[in-house]
């Protein structure tokens, strides 16, 4: 009964340097069938298409295990030429287009067609000579087979968002012998129109007997377009389900579905004065043009010695906000620090009005990996607040002694592993890295302390000593943190209120111990009253 599927992955597991990101996950398609792969950020829906598609990041990790069947027949994909040749395409969430080249040229590219001149004859195919009449033919055609009346001449830059989005599905829909076609995250880009239409073309795709793996967040899609649907969690397969058997409501469920346990720790003071009145930092209208991480006019506001999380799926804006805030990409609106506005233009500004920043990117914006783990800790507060700086003779100069003491004093308190103050941050592992990174911060004993992703790439035990660092710091300190994590489990672990931020708005805010299904509804951007 193998060979009634087009697609059989059978049992497929993968690590990344120790770190088992799938276990043991299969997953089957009939052709014309629309197959949903949903789950949290992190969860191995990108893995598993990785390793469909034989993309280099699987293979030069030492590959995978398990094994790829196509129309019942062992296949091996070890790049993305042999998974075309065994009919596999795949439709990018970054557009795969030449913006200079037309419909035409995008649509062929790869593919063309050319006729012989006395020179290819000698020289070769390179030299043919192209056939614009039939390659503008196929173009067209695929154009129509998905409905889209698209000049085939027109030039990709400056087309509409959606468009190129169809010239990539025609694209592969020209490919000879498609089987099956991946969609990742196809609406995240597209306005409410555009995003109905690209649905209608993927029925149209299915009912040609093309098989369909559809990647979304978007619960509502899923229910408006899938057959059937597989639900991944901590790169393991929860179940797969047919659509019609199932509903918002228990899908969302599914994909969190673990239980949380609230940080508790019978040595810190828990009892905490946090007062609405008390405001530490406010956002009005607040808009952060940060490329993949737009915010589209947010408005909140976090109370003085409260830990505030915002999460949300990648790429709707949480990190847009912090980001914004902290003047790495041009924003709008206001950012009120107690009572005061601060200017926007000017670089800095949050750091000089006692906020500190820990990055998502510690190797890129967080550390300078080529100085010492004394510098990096010292850096900022030396620069902001004339710290660990003496006078001689007229000069500032650094007080190397109070910096040997105090790097030594954060390397102890947080456990940092290291030869010495004076190793360069770069030689450190990533957990130590991000500690490095939090030492950084602490040391300008911040009123406001924004991290993000503190945990990324981590060990748990690295994990559990930044996570219980932060929760001492706010309780013993009264110190307001900012925290932000693809995590969830995390954020209701810490956090006393969670914003969780959808399509570049703030969507709502959570307790942390409203039910799974809500927070599942949530990411999804779904708000309840739907559902009634």
């Amino acid at each position: 009964m193998e060979n009634k599927y087009i697609l059989s992955m059978n049992n497929i597991s993968k690590e990344y340097y120790g770190n088992r990101v799938l276990k043991n996950v299969s997953l089957q398609l009939k052709p014309g069938e629309i197959h949903a792969l949903v789950g949290e950020n992190g969860a191995g829906k990108s893995t598993l298409m990785n390793i469909l598609f034989g993309m280099p990041v699987i293979f030069s990790t030492d590959g995978f295990q398990g094994k790829i069947l196509i129309d019942g027949k062992e296949a091996v994909i070890d790049n993305p030429h042999k998974a075309m040749s065994y009919g596999v395409g795949m439709v990018h969430q970054e557009f795969m287009l030449i913006p200079e080249f037309n419909v035409t040229e995008n649509i062929k590219i790869g593919r063309e067609i050319g006729d012989p001149t006395p020179f290819s004859k000698v020289f070769g195919s390179l030299l043919d000579k192209m056939n614009w009449e039939k390659m503008s033919a196929d173009a067209r055609r695929a154009l129509d087979d998905i409905g889209m009346n698209i000049d085939e001449y027109a030039k990709i830059a400056g087309m509409p968002i959606g468009y190129r989005q169809f010239v990539e599905i025609a694209r592969e829909i020209d490919k000879t012998g498609i089987k099956l076609l991946v969609f990742d995250e196809p609406t995240a880009v597209l306005t409410e129109g555009e995003a109905e239409r690209l649905l209608e073309i993927i029925r149209i795709i299915a009912q040609k007997g093309i098989a369909i793996i559809f990647i979304t967040h978007r619960l509502t899609e899923v229910m408006a377009i899938a057959d059937s649907m597989s639900i991944l969690r901590d790169g393991e397969l929860v179940v797969r389900k047919n659509v019609a058997d199932t509903n918002l409501v228990e899908i969302a469920q599914l994909m969190i579905g673990r239980s949380v346990d609230k940080f508790e720790d019978e040595g810190l003071i828990n009892e905490r004065n946090i007062s609405d009145q008390n405001i530490a930092l406010e956002l009005k209208n607040f808009h952060v043009d940060m490329p993949g991480e737009q915010v589209k006019g947010i408005d909140v506001c976090i109370r003085e010695g409260e830990i505030f999380g915002f999460g949300g799926l990648a790429g709707q804006g949480k990190l847009g906000i912090i980001n914004g805030i902290m003047g790495l990409f041009e924003s709008q609106g206001e950012v009120i620090v107690h009572g005061k506005k601060l200017d926007l233009t000017k670089l800095g500004e949050a750091l000089r009005n006692d906020i500190a920043f820990v990055s998502e990117d510690r190797r890129g914006v967080g550390l300078l990996l080529g100085e010492s783990i004394q510098l990096n800790m010292i850096f900022t507060a030396m620069q902001i607040k004339d710290a660990f700086l003496k006078k001689i003779a007229g000069l500032k100069i650094m007080d190397k002694a109070k910096a040997q003491k105090h790097a030594q004093e954060m390397i102890e308190l947080l456990d940092i592993r290291c030869t010495g103050t004076m190793q360069t941050s770069g030689s450190l592992s990533g957990g130590n890295q991000q500690k490095v990174c939090l030492a950084r911060a602490l040391t300008m004993n911040p009123d406001i302390l924004i991290v993000s992703e503190p945990t990324r790439g981590i060990d748990i035990g690295a994990k559990k000593l930044v996570l219980d660092y932060l929760t001492k710091i706010n309780r013993e300190r009264g110190t307001t943190i900012i925290m932000i994590s693809s995590e969830l489990m995390e954020l209701r672990s810490l956090c006393d209120r969670i914003g969780i931020v959808s399509e570049g708005e703030l969507f709502s805010i959570m307790a942390p111990d409203d039910s799974d299904a809500a927070y599942g509804l949530a990411m999804a951007g779904v708000r309840e009253e739907v559902l009634v």
